[in-house]
């Protein structure tokens, strides 16, 4: 476990009431969660469509009674998925990231998950990197994309 002076880091299942803390540090994270001409981008709707489909995938750290860090995984029998990982920015390199992609990790591979996709914008280096460092590699694919709904008009990424 993580320590500080007077706090151990754990890592739990999302709960409602973690919604405003994971709001705040996914806008902090993910700047386009704060930009509103960006529709598909709104955290509210994202969390309310994980809880709507395998809500006992999306996890957070908490570090005392403080929400640090979010990871999303999704399984469709054939792959997973890892979405949201997102560690405060004040607490970053110190481990945490990596503990919330094992703990995914792990329960993908509880459900028989046989491999790991994730999605790196191309501008965020740095975020591949860390990947990277965690045993991860670009497959050779193109990744495509279509909006659908309500969202069907909604600029890319």
């Amino acid at each position: 476990m993580t320590t500080t002076a007077t706090a151990t880091l754990s890592i739990r299942r999302f709960e409602a009431n973690d919604t405003d803390a994971v709001v705040a540090l996914w806008q902090q994270a993910f700047p386009e969660y704060r930009d509103v001409t960006k529709p598909q981008r709104n955290p509210h709707l994202s969390i309310a469509n994980k809880l709507a489909t395998q809500p006992e995938l999306f996890f957070v750290a908490v570090l005392g009674e403080r929400v640090v860090g979010t990871v999303m995984g999704g399984y469709d029998g054939h792959r997973g998925w890892l979405y949201s990982l997102a560690v405060d920015e004040s607490l970053r390199r110190h481990g945490i990231g990596s503990r919330l992609v094992a703990h995914v990790e792990n329960a993908l591979a509880a459900l028989g998950c046989p491999k790991l996709n994730l999605q790196v914008l191309s501008a965020k280096s740095d975020v591949r990197a860390f990947y990277e460092a965690l045993g991860y590699r670009a497959d050779a694919v193109v990744s495509l994309g279509k909006r659908l709904g309500e969202l069907a008009d909604s600029p890319p990424v």
